[in-house]
């Protein structure tokens, strides 16, 4: 899916929600060479994707960029007992790309993960 079609239908950009921002916080802490990356999260903007509900976001950046490699996952069980994978990306240039939930029967999410919650794989 092209980076224009996932977004046809979503709203303008907005800065990251609190729980957001601790999940990219607890996934990124401990990654050698990206601490630089969790002080960019305040001024960070997103916009929502069509993911039916599960709760990804793209990184807004001025140019256009694309997928890099993934930095960072992790996996929990969302409140339905359905388990939710998370995998933090990044763009070619090393910057925030995504954050992409896949919840593996494609609900919507029933909960938002909070660290306590994660099984973070390093």
């Amino acid at each position: 899916m092209s980076d224009v079609s996932q977004f046809i239908n979503s709203p303008k950009s907005r800065p990251l929600r609190d729980e957001e921002r601790e999940l990219v916080r607890c996934l990124l802490s401990g990654v050698p060479g990206l601490a630089a990356l969790e002080d960019t999260l305040l001024a960070s903007r997103v916009k929502d994707m069509q993911d039916g509900g599960m709760g990804s976001i793209r990184f807004v950046q001025p140019d256009h960029r694309s997928f890099g490699r993934a930095v960072a996952e992790a996996q929990y069980v969302d409140s339905d007992g359905i388990p939710v994978s998370i995998t933090i990306n990044v763009d070619e240039k090393g910057e925030l790309f995504e954050v992409d939930f896949w919840k593996v029967d494609f609900s919507t999410l029933s909960r938002y993960p909070k660290p306590l919650d994660l099984v973070v794989k390093r």
